[in-house]
């Protein structure tokens, strides 16, 4: 790109030490800085997956208008269906004070209505409804709202059904080595930027001044892009992909008991994936600046590119099912359109500059074509006087048969004379 900054090869491989160096000296920082917010990160990472757990057992609450459970009201519900009837069997009195410090008499109903509703899911379907007779006129409320939770089903045990808000670790050093796991990779996000200009530095170093000036707006676009990406995977496509799996495991009787070990790997390995994949413009438009690519070759081959696509998408995503692979293919695709209207525009504008270009020296040469034959005249001559014999001897020519003879009389096609030495023979 830059004729005037190349380098020999040793020099390169000290560009490439300098870069390696600024790289590791960042991810090192911005590693350090997110570590100090270790508990926000793993809060921020646990988040879908939390969200799965909440959305999932939610939707088996009664939702009624009269009557709507939250997801902790009912995990206190159950926490203390626990407690009250060991208080009550060992003195009515203490349970009784219990639930006079609760003061909360919604509570009080709810956790009545789980003790009967795990009672009744013991029994045979038929006879469930014969065992809500049984309840007092008094507990009416507790006797409806009991009824709901048998046609739901709800959890009648605390992580009956896989513990998501709790992950487990299996070794002792597990949970130290995660968190400096992902304050690498929250570094490497907010980072990013940095990452970025250093390798464009080293691959492209011979950028002119004007291109290092827009470089920087490049780079901006980069970041927006892996920004977008992030943000794209971690609010919508990992949440999906974790209803996806879990309900594929509770549809083959499997429990969910994921670790957070294999939960931290592949959530930022997922959302890191989405991110760099948003990067496709920037190295489509990097091509297509460098002539590599353009408008008629990206036309042309859309169809070839839309199969990479979908083959590349399959590579680098973390999951096998094929709702994953479309999620990231299809933005990549969009992006990809994008990008071939972009090279549209930017050969149109380059074009345009050319033509305007073109139509001012034509003017300048209608104008004045005396000064333009001058320049022309003047240019010819620069390059005759550029032009140099080194076995032409202006003073001795004559001495010189052959080719060094004078040109003014020289013909060459009468042949090398006689006494023309071996070596001038040969040449002529």
């Amino acid at each position: 790109m830059n004729p005037e900054a190349e380098k020999p090869f040793l020099d390169h491989l000290e560009d490439l030490r300098v870069t390696v160096t600024r790289i590791v000296i960042t991810l090192l920082i911005s590693t350090l800085l997110c570590f100090v917010y270790k508990e926000q990160l793993m809060e921020v990472i646990k988040r879908p997956v939390e969200q799965t757990w909440v959305s999932k057992q939610e939707a088996r609450l009664p939702q009624d208008e009269g009557q709507k459970i939250a997801l902790d009201q009912w995990e206190h519900a159950l926490t203390y269906a626990d407690i009250s009837p060991a208080l009550r069997f060992y003195s009515p009195e203490t349970d009784h004070k219990f639930w006079e410090l609760q003061e909360d008499e919604e509570l009080y109903h709810l956790t009545k209505a789980a003790v009967i509703y795990r009672a009744a899911r013991e029994l045979p379907k038929a006879q469930q409804e014969e065992f809500l007779k049984a309840v007092p006129e008094e507990d009416a409320e507790v006797r409806k709202l009991t009824a709901d939770l048998l046609e739901t089903q709800p959890i009648a045990e605390l992580n009956q059904e896989g513990n998501l808000r709790m992950m487990g670790a299996f070794k002792v050093t597990e949970t130290f080595m995660l968190t400096m796991k992902l304050a690498f990779f929250a570094g490497i996000v907010i980072s990013f930027p940095l990452l970025l200009y250093f390798l464009l530095q080293f691959i492209l170093p011979g950028l002119k001044e004007e291109e290092r000036r827009a470089l920087w707006p490049a780079l901006a676009i980069g970041f927006g892009l892996f920004l977008g990406g992030v943000f794209f995977s971690y609010f919508f496509v990992l949440p999906k992909v974790l209803n996806f799996f879990y309900d594929w495991s509770q549809s083959m009787g499997i429990t969910n008991d994921w670790r957070i070990g294999y939960y931290i790997s592949f959530a930022t390995t997922f959302v890191l994936i989405f991110g760099l994949a948003f990067e496709l413009p920037v190295v489509v438009m990097t091509l297509v600046h460098l002539g590599i690519l353009s408008f008629s070759v990206m036309n042309s081959t859309r169809s070839y590119a839309v199969l990479a696509i979908v083959i590349i998408a399959a590579i680098i995503t973390p999951t096998p099912d094929i709702p994953t692979l479309m999620l990231l293919a299809g933005p990549m695709y969009i992006l990809y359109e994008i990008c071939i209207w972009l090279a549209w525009f930017y050969e149109r504008k380059k074009h345009k500059q050319e033509a305007e270009e073109e139509k001012d020296y034509m003017k300048r040469l209608l104008a004045d074509p005396e000064d333009e034959e001058d320049a022309r005249a003047m240019t010819e001559d620069e390059e005759e006087e550029d032009f140099h014999d080194p076995h032409y001897d202006e003073d001795n020519y004559m001495e010189f048969p052959g080719e060094h003879q004078d040109p003014d009389h020289y013909d060459p096609l009468d042949g090398p004379d006689e006494d023309i030495p071996d070596a001038e023979k040969d040449r002529e």
